[in-house]
């Protein structure tokens, strides 16, 4: 099984990019994984919210594959603490799709459509990120559950 992490637009702060790319490589070591980043729209401020939503889901369901099970990053979906994030991984992972997709979506949030299409949806937190700091916050806690996985001393309960 693959995991690819989707995120809409590039990292502008090179030391959140960094620190990203350090736990990726990380991750790697445990399990096929990658971050594919889709270019931002252009002339985003000239759209209504609804539209960039819209143009946004067009772009995912281009990267979408029959198979996938696909999990949206929302502050609407279920918080799970570390530990039980691992062990939903594990289950993710013995259910073997053909790839396990992780999504954040652009500042506005996804379409209805892409709701629909959605297998799971996980919030990091109740509180609000940058689309920026979410995929450090994120792939941190992928590398921390595959640390739980294994048994190894990284996270301390």
């Amino acid at each position: 099984m693959k995991t690819i992490f989707i995120v809409i637009g590039k990292t502008t702060d090179k030391r959140i990019e960094q620190l990203t790319d350090e736990y990726i490589g990380r991750i790697a070591h445990y399990m096929p994984f990658e971050m594919l980043v889709i270019p931002e729209l252009r002339n985003a401020k000239s759209l209504s919210q609804e539209q960039q939503k819209e143009q946004e889901s067009e772009l995912l369901k281009k990267v979408f594959q029959t198979g996938d099970y696909i999990v949206l990053l929302d502050e609407h979906g279920k918080e799970r603490r570390s530990i039980d994030f691992a062990q939903w991984m594990q289950k993710r992972m013995a259910a073997s799709p053909r790839r396990l997709l992780f999504v954040v979506g652009g500042p506005y949030g996804f379409s209805p459509q892409i709701h629909k299409m959605a297998q799971e949806e996980i919030s990091l937190s109740q509180m609000t990120f940058s689309h920026q700091m979410i995929r450090l916050l994120f792939v941190e806690q992928v590398y921390r559950a595959m640390t739980i996985l294994n048994g190894e001393p990284y996270h301390h309960e």
